[in-house]
This record gives C-alpha cells, sequence and structure tokens, in this order.
C-alpha cells in the first residue's frame, strides 16, 4: 500500500518529459471540447464566454503568475541545501501569501464588475449587456479563491521534483472543467431551457470546478505522502531566516514572471475592450457580426493557436534545465548551441503546421464549428499570431533563463503599446483598403508580438553573442518546402474536394491533405539536407530501423 502512495522523484529528463506530456493532453483537450460547446453556445456565447475569460486570465496574472516557479526554486534550493524546516515555512507563507492575493482580487472583480463591463462594451447595445457581462465575471472571480493556492501547491511538488502529481493534476484540471462546461451548458439550455447568459455561467464557473479538483488532487497526495516531503538527504545548521526574507525571495523569483503574464493577458483584454466597438463604428458591421467575430477571435479561432502554445511549452520545458546547466558554467559556446537547436525545431515544427492549418482553413471550421461567413477567414490569419507568440514565448524563457529581465519587460512594454495604440486604426486602414477589417486586429497582434520578438533577439546577439546564421539558412529552407506543399496542395485542389456542408467528409479532406502536404514538406527538407542539420545524421538511423520494421 505504500508502494502506491508514494511518489517517484523524477530525474530531469523524466520529468520534462512527464511535464511537457501533461502540458499537452491538456491542450489537446482544450482543443478538441470546443467541437460540442460550439454547437451548444454558439457564437455570441463564445463572445460572452471571452469577455468574462479575457478578465479572469489578467487577475489570474496579478494574483498566481509566477508563484509556481518561484516556490519551486526556492524549495529545491533549501531542499539541497538540508534547510528543512525553513522549506516548510515557505510552503506555509506561499500558502498564506497566495489566499490574500486570491482573496483581493475575487473582492475587485466583485466590487467593480459592472465597471470593468461598461468599460469592455462600451455604450453598445447588442445582444450582449453590461448585467449579463458582469454576471460572469462575478462568476468566473470564483476561480482566484482556488488558483493561487493550487499554484503554490504545484510548486512545492515540483521543488521535490515530484514531477508526476502536478502534471496529472493539469489533465485532471482540463477533464473536469470540460465535462462541467459541456454537460452543465447543454442542461442549462436544453433540460431546463434558462437564457445563453446562465450557459455561460455554468462554462465560466467549471473554471473555478475544474481548479478545485485539481487542488483537492494535490492535496491528498500531499497528506499521503508527507514523509515522502520530510525526507532529510543531509543535515545541516539551518540558519535563522525571517518571514520577511523569505516573502521577499518569493516577490523577486516571481516578479519577472507576473510582470510577463499580465503583459501577455494585456493583448487579450485589450481586445475585449476595443474590437466589437471598432468593428461597428469604424467598420461599419453590425453588432451582432462585430461580437460574432469577437468570439471566434477570442475563443473559437484561438483554441488553434493552443496547438502551437503546446509545441512550444514541450520545447521550453527540455531547453530551461539545460540552459540553465549551461549559463552557470558560463559555456557561451553551448548556450549558443542550445538557443540554436531551439529555433531550429521550433521552426521545423510549427511553421509548416501554421502554413498547413492557414490553408485548411475552411474545411478545419466546417469540421469543428459547421459553415460560417467569417470564421474561416479569421482563423487563415489568426493561426499566425499562434506562430509568433510561440516564438516570443520561447524567446522570453530564454532571456529569463539567462536572467536578463529587463529586456523581456522592454519588449513586453513595446509590444504591448503598439498593440494599443494599432488596434482600432489597422481596423479602419483595412476597411479602406477593402480588406476585411477584424484583419487589423490581428495584425495589430502580430506586430506587437514581432516588434517584442526583435528586441529579445537583437539583445541575445549583442549579449551573448548569439549566431543567427544557420538559423537562417535553415528557416529560408522550411520556407522553401513549405511553398512547394502549398503548391502541391492547390494542384490536388483541381482533383479533390477542398471542404463539404458534410462535417465527416472535411476530416477526410482535412487527413488527405495533411498526409500529402506533410509528405511532400518532408521529402524536400530530406533532400535539401536540412533534416540532417536540424537534427543530425541519427535522423537515418531511425529510419532505417522503422522500414526494417
Amino acid at each position: 500500500m505504500e508502494k502506491n502512495n508514494n511518489m517517484r522523484k523524477s530525474n530531469l529528463l523524466k520529468g520534462a518529459f512527464i511535464t511537457a506530456l501533461g502540458i499537452f493532453i491538456a491542450k489537446i483537450i482544450g482543443v478538441l471540447y470546443v467541437i460540442p460547446f460550439h454547437s451548444v453556445i454558439g457564437d455570441i456565447g463564445g463572445s460572452l464566454y471571452g469577455y468574462a475569460y479575457s478578465v479572469y486570465v489578467l487577475f489570474v496574472s496579478i494574483s498566481s503568475a509566477g508563484l509556481p516557479l518561484a516556490i519551486s526554486k526556492i524549495v529545491s534550493e533549501y531542499q539541497t541545501l538540508g534547510y528543512y524546516s525553513i522549506k516548510k515555512r515557505v510552503f506555509l507563507l506561499g500558502k498564506r501569501v497566495a489566499l490574500l492575493l486570491g482573496f483581493i482580487s475575487f473582492i475587485i472583480l466583485l466590487i467593480f464588475a459592472p465597471i470593468l463591463s461598461k468599460i469592455i462594451l462600451g455604450n453598445l447595445n447588442g445582444s450582449i449587456s453590461i448585467n449579463d457581462v458582469s454576471l460572469l465575471i462575478r462568476i468566473i472571480s470564483i476561480g482566484l479563491l482556488i488558483v493561487p493556492v493550487l499554484s503554490v501547491y504545484r510548486g512545492y511538488f515540483e521543488g521535490h521534483r515530484f514531477m508526476d502529481a502536478p502534471s496529472i493534476s493539469q489533465v485532471l484540471e482540463q477533464i473536469v472543467k470540460v465535462l462541467v462546461i459541456l454537460v452543465g451548458s447543454f442542461l442549462v439550455l436544453n433540460i431546463f431551457k434558462l437564457s445563453l447568459t446562465s450557459a455561460v455561467g455554468v462554462a465560466v464557473f467549471a473554471t473555478a470546478v475544474g481548479s478545485f479538483s485539481s487542488y483537492i488532487y494535490l492535496a491528498s497526495k500531499y497528506f499521503h505522502n508527507k514523509k515522502k516531503f520530510n525526507e532529510r538527504i543531509i543535515t545541516a545548521n539551518e540558519p535563522i531566516v525571517t518571514d520577511k526574507q523569505i516573502l521577499q525571495k518569493v516577490f523577486i523569483y516571481a516578479l519577472p514572471f507576473v510582470v510577463a503574464d499580465i503583459f501577455m493577458a494585456l493583448y487579450n483584454f485589450t481586445d475585449a475592450v476595443t474590437v466589437v466597438k471598432a468593428l461597428v463604428v469604424k467598420a461599419k458591421y453590425s453588432i451582432s457580426d462585430a461580437e460574432s467575430i469577437y468570439g471566434m477571435i477570442s475563443v473559437w479561432g484561438n483554441k488553434f493557436n493552443m496547438i502551437l502554445s503546446a509545441i512550444s511549452s514541450g520545447i521550453i520545458v527540455s531547453l530551461i534545465p539545460n540552459l540553465t546547466q549551461s549559463f552557470t558554467r558560463n559555456d557561451n559556446k553551448d548556450i549558443n548551441k542550445k538557443i540554436n537547436q531551439t529555433f531550429n525545431g521550433l521552426f521545423f515544427v510549427a511553421i509548416p503546421i501554421t502554413i498547413g492549418l492557414s490553408f485548411l482553413a475552411k474545411p478545419v471550421w466546417y469540421l469543428f464549428y459547421g459553415v460560417s461567413d467569417y470564421g474561416p477567414s479569421v482563423l487563415s490569419y489568426l493561426i499566425f499570431v499562434g506562430l509568433f507568440s510561440a516564438l516570443y514565448t520561447t524567446t522570453v524563457m530564454i532571456l529569463q533563463t539567462l536572467k536578463d529581465y529587463k529586456t523581456v519587460f522592454i519588449s513586453l512594454l513595446f509590444g504591448i503599446v503598439l498593440k494599443i495604440l494599432l488596434n482600432t486604426n489597422l481596423v479602419v486602414a483595412f476597411y479602406n483598403m477593402g480588406s476585411p477589417a477584424y484583419y487589423g486586429i490581428i495584425t495589430a497582434t502580430i506586430i506587437g508580438y514581432v516588434m517584442s520578438l526583435i528586441i529579445c533577439l537583437v539583445q541575445l546577439r549583442v549579449k551573448y553573442r548569439i549566431n543567427y546564421e544557420s538559423i537562417l539558412k535553415n528557416l529560408l529552407d522550411i520556407l522553401l518546402a513549405c511553398v512547394l506543399m502549398i503548391v502541391v496542395l492547390f494542384l490536388m485542389k483541381l482533383f479533390i474536394p477542398f471542404y463539404s456542408a458534410n462535417r465527416f467528409l472535411n476530416l477526410l479532406i482535412i487527413i488527405i491533405y495533411t498526409i500529402v502536404g506533410g509528405f511532400s514538406y518532408l521529402i524536400f527538407l530530406y533532400k535539401s539536407g536540412t533534416i540532417h542539420t536540424i537534427f543530425g545524421h541519427k535522423i537515418d538511423k531511425y529510419m532505417k530501423k522503422q522500414s526494417i520494421r
């Protein structure tokens, strides 16, 4: 029985794999559940959900971003030094701080929900009212009472290198959340015949339910494995460390990640405040169409960007400990090598997925959400936000690992300022050009990320002497391979239908086009030698083994 209850300590590679797998499974669940969810609440329901969630994410960033990493680093440090009583105090103080921050954030949203709703909707009189958004913000704010404490538990587990439990908790959280969203919203609308706002209210409340289930799981694992946490590896004389010193340390470690998360959340909040008003006032869209488009940008289309986010998250998990090791040894040559490998791998996977999804936007959208006037157009461009977001997130994590927080802050500030300044102006510009006005919103986001990315890359080049020559060469080959892939897919359109009103046929179309496009992409890179440059000649041995099997 003891064996079953005890957790196993993960080594570096195993821990990275488990964490990446947990993130990937959670992201996949997050992508797939939108098919039935959209069929229940529709485009307008997505807008309602997006308004509340954008506010929630901003306050989650304020109350808990950086806490898991800060607790993990400090606990790991004290565990290694043998300061066990100080380590326990870190956990207790972390929980108190998390409870306080979560409670303050909850009260703020509870009181100021109408004001935030007014800021978001302005004077628009559409199908969504200020009272609707206020109610949803208040409901979703309940999650703020749980998420910060949950993040401390995850950090405490990770600080002891028990990676299984935090990863399982993430998957459990997502499964419970999705079940409550789908079952709850369906029952509210179709059985109890209540309003759309009530159905979305259940959906946003699912965030708190999912977080609570994850918290119960981790608290249970902690209670049943106290002996593991209290194991003494070495005996040491513990210094006197005050609560103030511990809290200062938590604050110093967490602050860079808090600021980064807040700025990233501001991208979504900026859209919540400006998209509908800009499309209605500046581009003459009807309020219902503008609300639907906002839902597509913030919720339905954005779900596909999670695929690219999962890829970058997996790469980051394996990169950080390896890069930290090189940085600690002051091995600039190895830093350069690992950063090159990171970007080459990310480009190799993310760029063809982005371009492929953009090309297949219509059958993909019809498969997930049904026939739509705006959806495929939104997705075909919005997916590039996912690409640049993944690139920027990876670059930011590299700089944070190298402890260059100043550059991260400057890049984030420039990016969000550009986003705010350009959002409405680019809607007008695209409208005057006769292009879809909502492309202005997406373009503003891309420009913000690109500007931030350039600042970070320049700093890596100047301060750490990172050589981008091989990255650029491989990038050119990857882009050429993508051009070839698109040419092949365009030729296929002459013989095979590109989309259908039937969802099952769209699935077959996507599978066929993906196989052919992926094969042509890989063949070009194999023949050009780019695959060998990125992955080395071990790829040949692997392919031979597969062919023998």
